[in-house]
This record gives structure tokens, C-alpha cells and sequence, in this order.
């Protein structure tokens, strides 16, 4: 349930300029492939896995409606469209693979910035792109390697394309006594993200449970564009996508959410946003073996939040 008994109203995009930057749009021809996979890999000269790849990152709009199917039947006439920087990394990709100049830019290994450390535990500034573990190309996995921990785990997770905090334990009681206290309501978790449409409270709370579970969302309005706006979220539980469900629960998605957001569009700008805007921005928790001491950290925002910030008219 919510909190506030007031309607929620279903954000309002104006008209937006019929070519935007940043966005390579194709016209499907006669003589081009009809399954848009092939057609991908056809146009850009791309195999067709880094064309399914494409797909995956639910970057590929086809008349402004977001499609991730491969198999997905064209007609001539549709218009595909892709952002420049997706585009860029996919025919990157393709050609190192092909010219045997060694592994491809996905399975390059990245650097993983330590926001701050101590014996016990460490914060690192997750970019997008990754997943925090329990994979060979993970933030854990990375930073494993680059600073020479081989038992470091993460003490909990944000999703692939999120971006900013996150908690590692640099040996397994660390990582123990962390999970303890996640459970409790003692960690402050501060997210920063981009809603579709003009958010219309200074404050809010959402408070609708996911899975059967509680999970409370606490919203402060930081600035309001024509067609977005810049909020501030703290949550008091931890489910999985948790913010992203809860704003598009009460029709404000994430700009960039290609899962729970807007499937359709008429404005370029949010197809040329690739990823969901959405920043871990600080942790707080007491320290899980320092009692008396506590672990706060800030993470400030990437140049691509930066940048859709600039898009939207709430940036310079």
C-alpha cells in the first residue's frame, strides 16, 4: 500500500526533437535480412553473437519500442534505432575478435576504483557493465586480482547496471559478521536515480511489499526537468530491485530501464539512454567488528548520470 491515499498521475513526455544525438537510426530496406539479428549484424558487420549481445543490453528499438528478441521479424519500412556509444563498443568488439588482437573488450579485465578501505573490509565504486560476483568477470573477481585479496566477497549486490557502492569483506569472518548486520536495520542505504516524468512530491514513501516480502522506499525530489526528474531514494529493506519496481509501481520508472521501465516511446532521448539511471550513492553501517566505529562512504555520480542529468535540462 501506499503511503500517500493521493493518485499517482502517469508522467507526461512533451514532444521531444524528432532527431536527437547520439542515436544511429537505420531504415529497413527491401534487399536488408527481416530477422533483426541478421539484420544487426548485416548493417554494422558484426557476428551475429555480438549482434545478439546487442540485444541482451536491451539497446535495440525498433519504432521506438524497445526489442530484445532475436528473432524478431522486420518490415521494410521500420526503423531501427541504437545508441551511437553501443554501437561503437559492439563493431570495437567485433573487430578485435576478428583480428585476433586477443580477447574482446568484454572479457578484458576492467579496473574497479577502492572508494575506501580498512583491515576487515573494503568499498569499491561498482561501474556499470558488471555484476558484483559469483562470475569470472565480476567486480569481486576483479578486484581479487588488482589488489591481491583472494578471499574477498561481496557482502551484498547491486545489479549489472547499477552503479557505485558496494560492500566487500576481505576474509570470511569480515564477510560473516557483515551479513549479520545487513539483516538488521542498522545499514543506510542512499541511491540517486532518474525517473521518467515530473515526480510531483518533495517527499514520498512507497511501501508495497516485492515477493511477499516488506519493502519500504523513501523518495525526496532533488530537481524536476519537463520530462524527468532527479530523486533521491533511501531504502529501509533490501529486496531485489527494489527501487526500480517501486517507481515503476507508482508510474515513475527509471530512465534507461529497459526491464521494469517504458517499453515504448516517442522521445529519442530515452532510447539514447543505455543503461537504468540509477547510482548507489552512500553506505553507512557501524563497523561489523569495530563496534565503535563506522563505515560511510560516498560514490559521486558517473559522467553517463552526468550526462542524462544534461539531457533531461536538470545539468550542466
Amino acid at each position: 500500500m501506499l503511503k500517500s491515499s493521493r493518485k499517482v498521475p502517469r508522467p507526461q513526455l512533451r514532444a521531444a526533437p524528432r532527431h536527437a544525438a547520439g542515436i544511429v537510426a537505420l531504415v529497413v530496406s527491401k534487399a536488408d535480412p527481416k530477422v533483426l539479428q541478421d539484420f544487426l549484424a548485416s548493417r554494422f558487420s558484426l557476428s551475429r553473437r555480438t549482434a545478439k549481445a546487442m540485444l541482451d543490453g536491451r539497446s535495440v528499438w525498433v519504432n521506438r519500442k524497445c526489442v530484445w528478441m532475436a528473432r524478431f521479424n522486420l518490415g521494410t519500412g521500420d526503423v531501427v534505432e541504437i545508441p551511437d556509444r553501443v554501437v561503437k563498443g559492439a563493431k570495437s568488439q567485433s573487430s578485435r575478435t576478428a583480428g585476433g588482437e586477443g580477447k574482446a573488450i568484454s572479457d578484458r579485465t576492467r579496473h574497479v576504483r577502492v572508494l575506501w578501505q580498512n583491515d576487515d573490509f573494503l568499498v569499491c565504486d561498482k561501474p556499470a557493465g558488471i555484476v558484483s560476483c559469483d562470475d569470472p568477470k565480476s567486480a569481486e573477481a576483479i578486484l581479487r586480482t588488482q589488489e591481491g585479496l583472494p578471499n574477498l566477497e561481496a557482502v551484498h549486490r547491486l545489479d549489472r547496471d547499477t552503479t557505485g557502492c558496494l560492500l566487500m569483506a576481505k576474509n570470511h569472518a569480515a564477510h560473516l559478521a557483515a551479513v549479520e548486520v545487513f539483516k538488521t536495520h542498522r545499514v543506510s542505504k542512499t541511491y540517486h536515480a532518474i525517473s521518467v516524468g515530473r515526480f510531483p512530491y518533495a517527499y514520498h514513501t512507497v511501501n508495497r511489499p516485492i515477493d511477499g516480502q516488506e519493502a519500504v522506499s523513501k523518495i525526496a525530489r532533488e530537481a524536476v526537468g519537463p520530462d524527468a526528474s532527479f530523486l533521491r531514494v533511501r531504502i529501509e529493506t533490501g529486496r531485489t530491485n527494489q527501487i526500480r519496481r517501486h517507481l515503476a509501481a507508482i508510474r515513475f520508472p527509471v530512465v534507461g530501464d529497459r526491464v521494469f521501465g517504458l517499453k515504448t516511446t516517442r522521445d529519442p532521448r530515452l532510447v539514447q539512454v543505455p543503461r537504468q539511471m540509477l547510482h548507489a550513492s552512500t553506505l553507512k553501517l557501524p563497523d561489523p567488528l569495530r563496534p565503535r566505529e563506522e563505515i560511510s562512504v560516498h560514490s559521486p555520480l558517473p559522467a553517463d548520470f552526468r550526462g542524462a542529468l544534461r539531457l533531461f535540462g536538470m545539468g550542466k
